[in-house]
């Protein structure tokens, strides 16, 4: 019990500390909400109170601790421009970031399990520096560019996907399908060398234990050894892995989701940022921060379920 009173105090200062940081940092940007509200033909005294009453008069301190009651409470308060709540508009926003997220990460496990895989099996050969050449290379393109590459390749050239746009799900399943492929492979393409090189590394490690020497002098056919007996013990880092690069696919989306007009949390980040809607800004700072140390603490629940050791340890302490 106070290994979780531990864990989860420091998840909550991980939280405040995201929070006060985003907040100092949208509140020194250049500009002024209040002329953004109040348009080009506001008067000085329009503008004093447009900002009394959107709150932006107070001191930073007293408007961020106002603020953290308020979403201590569920209220992330509405957007200065649209006044629309910010958590409802968050969570409209939502499913479709989360579904980048989903099909971006399948693609990436897609192509690094097998490839991971295969360079460990055969490491040393032609095959693994093939497979290591590639992934570097893929690796060195930053997303924006891995984007405008898929775009120019599978929808420009092969007329194969559409460019932008995105389509619900409960409108056309295999339209919204068709609309995330694109945008998923631009951050697959670039995060499953990560994934490769872990599950290489750690495989490669694996093979070479007794248990796995045992398994080949029975005579075992190499896909069951590999399969069933290495790649599950080899998977421990490649899932603390996985639920690291979750905040890396989220900063990705920010990115991902204007260049592909997608209308997820990030390019709803970015809309505000640009506008200075403070409100909005934070709210998705908030959900993408909680969302991450959820992630994180997931990965720590998963090992008892990849290795019984840990889960019995655990139950000897307690």
């Amino acid at each position: 019990m106070q290994i979780f009173a531990i864990k989860a105090l420091r998840l909550v200062l991980v939280v405040l500390a995201v929070t006060a940081i985003t907040f100092l940092m949208v509140n020194l940007l250049p500009g002024d909400v209040a002329y953004i509200v109040g348009g080009g033909e506001a008067t000085l005294e329009d503008i004093q109170a447009i900002r009394k009453n959107l709150g932006v008069d107070q001191n930073i301190v007293v408007r961020y601790v106002n603020w953290l009651k308020n979403a201590a409470q569920g209220d992330l308060g509405a957007s200065y421009l649209t006044h629309e709540s910010v958590m409802e508009t968050i969570f409209a926003r939502l499913p479709v970031t989360l579904e980048l997220l989903f099909i971006s990460q399948c693609m990436a496990l897609i192509l690094a399990l097998p490839t991971g895989i295969l360079s460990a099996y055969r490491s040393g050969s032609i095959v693994d520096r093939l497979v290591n050449g590639i992934g570097f290379a893929t690796l060195s393109i930053p997303s924006f560019v891995m984007s405008l590459l898929t775009i120019f390749l599978f929808s420009i050239q092969l007329r194969w996907l559409p460019a932008t746009g995105y389509i619900p799900l409960s409108v056309d399943i295999c339209g919204n399908l068709k609309s995330f492929v694109l945008p998923g492979l631009s951050i697959a393409m670039i995060e499953w060398v990560v994934l490769m090189r872990v599950l290489r590394s750690d495989m490669i490690t694996t093979l070479g234990q007794n248990y796995i020497l045992m398994a080949k002098a029975k005579g075992l056919p190499p896909w069951r050894i590999l399969l069933q007996h290495a790649l599950r013990p080899s998977s421990f880092t490649l899932i603390t892995v996985l639920g690291i690069q979750i905040g890396r696919h989220l900063g990705e989306a920010v990115i991902v989701e204007t260049i592909f007009a997608l209308p997820g949390i990030g390019r709803l980040m970015v809309d505000a940022i640009y506008s200075r809607d403070y409100q909005m800004v934070q709210g998705c700072v908030l959900l993408i921060t909680i969302g991450y140390v959820i992630i994180n603490s997931a990965v720590d629940l998963l090992y008892t379920v990849l290795d019984p050791r840990i889960r019995t340890k655990g139950g000897h302490a307690g």
